[in-house]
């Protein structure tokens, strides 16, 4: 486990390209290091925090120690109603929910956790790079290469670009469905192999054809964005792409947006373009992330509701996780600097201190509520074989805790409160979750994932 969350630093030095000399390349860092702590310290002076809760901890000695421990997960016991309006009247209609309720959570989780999304966010215009035909599984593809280009008219010298690569039958004989996956760039992925094997085409669980290979071979198309092609997955990048664009490369004020928010508004800008391949059918494209991008791509499911359908894979704390089941990654690792402070809005550091988790107005949970009445899989490793972290129970949790919603709408939830055993999916309703029994990869889920969402996509698929 704590390999694993070893890569959640190193992956932040990862998604730029490697220095040719090893002093640059730690000068470089050493500057980023800085930079992040600077910019976290006048965040924390905007807000008049003076001190903050301590990260959890792989040290098993240290007083914060991280906790594996479910008879000390709990101490709260006041999950947030999403059924509940603010003043504590019960929503009972779906025109409440949408009018009313839904509204309301939007409010928060923009205030007070991902950030407002500004006014001024620039557009994006889609340039094709290249078009070729490959081969995959036997059947031939046509993929392309395109580049978002965002305008810089706001400050020339940042040059922020959206990075993806659109791949479909080519004897399809109409538009498809396609998955968007948010992917981590070849050098992430580099570090991965030597840290995280089964996250890596090959490794333990991840052995079979690609997730591109599967959608393929079921006649539908895919899509990969890279999101630190145009935001930073560093605290010194908010000065730099989308973000320090949007603000004209001055500081975050506590309500502005997160690095985890600018990932999601990407994949909207990718779904603009999606829109408008013909070769892509528009109303049938789901989203999927595993880890970071876990979180993101659930993020980007709530907030736009043209994704039909997502796969949230290990998402954890800030993602699917309940914040409130302290297990494995905790609110205070996301308000920790020099990492990961950046994923969040500035007013969530008020949670690590002085305020409390207990304190926070929202929760995961409505989080995937937000989803509803879409289908999504929550998916999760074990936490014996490297996806602790992640805190699977507190996934489990979010997503029952998210139920009420997606009834309220017409549509069948988890139908237990009691999490199933390993690899037994619970599939039957448009929220669903399997648990694999391998560790922090999203490969063993790919499958039921495909069935899951043919239901939407092509009935005459579904098993």
């Amino acid at each position: 486990m704590a390999v694993c969350c070893l890569l959640l630093s190193v992956l932040v030095r990862a998604q730029a390209p490697a220095a040719s000399d090893k002093a640059a390349r730690l000068a470089r860092q050493a500057a980023e290091t800085a930079a992040a702590l600077a910019d976290h310290q006048q965040m924390l002076d905007q807000l008049g925090i003076k001190h903050l809760r301590p990260a959890a901890s792989h040290d098993p000695k240290s007083p914060n120690a991280v906790n594996y421990d479910e008879s000390r997960a709990n101490p709260y016991t006041n999950l947030p109603d999403p059924l509940r309006f603010d003043d504590g009247r019960p929503v009972r209609t779906a025109s409440q929910w949408w009018k009313q309720r839904r509204p309301q959570i939007v409010e928060l989780f923009d205030r007070e956790v991902l950030g407002r999304v500004p006014a001024n966010a620039p557009q994006v215009h889609w340039e094709l790079l290249e078009t070729r035909k490959i081969t995959l599984g036997g059947v031939e593809v046509v993929e392309k290469h395109l580049a978002g280009q965002i305008d810089n008219a706001g400050d020339p010298q940042l040059k922020p670009v959206i990075d993806l690569v659109v791949g479909t039958p080519a004897a399809a004989r109409g538009p498809v469905p396609a998955v968007l996956e948010l992917a981590f760039s070849p050098s992430a992925m580099a570090v991965a192999a030597r840290f995280i094997p089964e996250m890596v085409p090959g490794g333990p669980g991840n052995e079979g054809p690609s997730w591109q290979q599967q959608a393929i071979e079921r006649g539908w198309g895919y899509a990969v964005m890279l999101p630190t092609s145009f935001q930073d997955d560093n605290g010194a990048g908010l000065r730099a792409g989308v973000i320090g664009l949007a603000n004209y490369g001055q500081p975050r004020k506590p309500e502005d947006w997160g690095t985890i928010r600018a990932w999601a508004w990407g994949a909207s800008r990718v779904m603009d373009y999606l829109q408008t391949d013909r070769r892509i059918d528009g109303k049938k494209i789901a989203i999927e992330g595993h880890s970071r991008f876990g979180k993101t791509a659930l993020v980007a499911m709530a907030y736009d509701q043209r994704f039909a359908a997502a796969y949230i894979s290990s998402a954890g704390t800030g993602g699917d996780k309940l914040y409130r089941h302290v297990m494995g990654e905790q609110l205070e690792n996301l308000t920790a600097a020099p990492t990961f402070y950046y994923w969040m809005a500035g007013n969530f550091l008020k949670y690590g201190g002085p305020l409390t988790t207990g304190d926070l107005p929202v929760d995961a949970h409505e989080l995937i509520a937000l989803c509803a009445p879409r289908p999504v899989l929550i998916g999760v490793g074990s936490t014996t074989e490297g996806d602790a972290w992640a805190d699977p129970k507190g996934e489990w949790m979010g997503a029952v805790a998210a139920g009420p919603v997606y009834k309220l709408l017409g549509q069948k939830d988890l139908g237990t409160t009691t999490m199933p055993p390993m690899e037994t999916g619970l599939l039957t309703g448009a929220l669903a979750f399997r648990q694999h029994r391998f560790g922090h990869t999203p490969g063993p889920n790919w499958p039921t994932f495909f069935d899951f969402a043919a239901r939407v996509f092509d009935k005459k698929q579904a098993k």
